[in-house]
């Protein structure tokens, strides 16, 4: 595994290997018509790896469930896993996170996902996934990694600590509603504003030098990082581009705004 990023260049000649597994984490409309790469099975934040209980989207299920989940899509300890998904990078950097948070560091994400893997003329296959056989996968979660709203106000407070949200500058501002009914329009104090799309072109991530110009001209020389989002997935674009422009210190707040954003306590300002 070259890093947490490979090319289909990458992936193609490997299909096949054994102890690779490749997950389509592709949601909502970026499902597509149903194709995906050979032997690609389905990593679903909307359904199964999600803590459906919780009231809040796209919450990182317990680390036993989320075992369970693994083992029943085949995935080994000793496997490597690359995650894709229709849009580009979006949902992909989600799952991956998921699997850092639990110990699991032999996943990359698919540059260009889907998209770029069908540009470049590579073999697809529709209809349902052949079923794999039981993994063995064991779940080692690591503190830190997805953080709550405590963690997040604390390093609000922090001058050491960066804390960016990746959602549009009309969000983030206020002057756009938020998709999810009941929330408040605005953002956190002290918060910074990088949309995830600008560290991307075409879908793809952009070159690592582009990236830390981009993370540190916000940041300064801080280098612990803590991203947010509307509900965990595109913090987690944001996390993807940070590893790869060379932060190490790093976590995603799971609630994101679906949680700052309700009516609370918590502090919201609006404006740029």
């Amino acid at each position: 595994m070259p890093g947490p990023l490979v090319g289909s260049d990458w992936l193609a000649p490997r299909l096949g290997e054994p102890g690779l597994v490749i997950l389509d984490a592709s949601v909502g409309t970026h499902r597509g018509s149903g194709q995906r790469i050979p032997g690609a099975r389905r990593f679903d934040i909307d359904g199964a790896l999600s803590d459906h209980p919780h009231p809040l989207p796209h919450t990182m299920p317990c680390a036993d469930a989320f075992a369970e989940e693994m083992r029943a899509l085949g995935v080994d300890d000793a496997a490597t896993v690359v995650v894709y998904d229709g849009a580009g990078i979006y949902s992909s950097a989600r799952s991956w996170w998921m699997l850092r948070a639990m110990g699991f560091d032999r996943a990359a994400v698919l540059d260009g996902g889907l998209p770029a893997w069908i540009t470049a003329g590579l073999p697809l296959e529709c209809g349902e996934p052949v079923p794999s056989g039981p993994g063995d996968f064991t779940a080692r979660p690591r503190a830190g990694l997805l953080v709550g709203s405590g963690e997040v106000v604390a390093a609000l407070a922090d001058p050491t600590v960066a804390v960016f949200d990746a959602r549009s500058r009309e969000r983030f501002s206020g002057t756009a509603d938020e998709p999810r009914p009941g929330l408040r329009g605005g953002h956190m104090p002290g918060a910074m504003n990088l949309p995830f799309g600008e560290i991307l072109h075409d879908g793809r991530m952009r070159p690592a030098p582009e990236l830390r110009a981009a993370f540190s001209s916000l940041a300064g020389d801080r280098e612990r990082l803590v991203f947010s989002c509307g509900s965990g997935v595109t913090a987690c674009v944001l996390a993807l581009g940070a590893e790869l422009a060379g932060y190490r210190e790093l976590s995603v707040y799971d609630g994101s705004w679906s949680e700052w954003g309700l009516p609370s306590e918590l502090p919201v300002v609006t404006g740029s």
